[in-house]
């Protein structure tokens, strides 16, 4: 193998570990954004059923069902964003998975 080939495998090994390692930082760093999400979501759901405990004993106030309403609507917020965030999870992790492939040719060519 010539010297200047080499040199271009060595160049591109080295962009694709780059990317690589930006990708595996981008799929940590949204892994904790839903993890946080998960959090969030979790709360609402004792703020939910705690409204819902106390509808159940002392009867649908104006107040309570305003509650109830706001904390499901924000659920769903945090749901969708959650979803989003899985998405673009799934993305990277595709993107990786391309990455490692061209990685693997670049190998073979050795």
């Amino acid at each position: 193998m010539m010297a200047g080939s080499v040199n271009r495998q060595a160049t591109t090994r080295e962009a694709l570990l780059k990317r690589r390692l930006a990708l595996v930082g981008n799929v940590s760093a949204l892994t904790a954004e839903a993890l946080r999400l998960n959090q969030k979501l979790a709360g609402l759901e004792m703020d939910l059923l705690r409204v819902e405990l106390e509808i159940g004993r002392s009867g649908a106030s104006a107040q309570l069902v305003q509650d109830l309403h706001e904390a499901e609507e924000s659920a769903e917020a945090i749901m969708n964003a959650r979803a989003a965030c899985e998405n673009r999870i799934a993305t990277a992790e595709g993107q990786i998975a391309d990455v490692d492939r061209e990685l693997a040719a670049t190998e073979n060519e050795d």
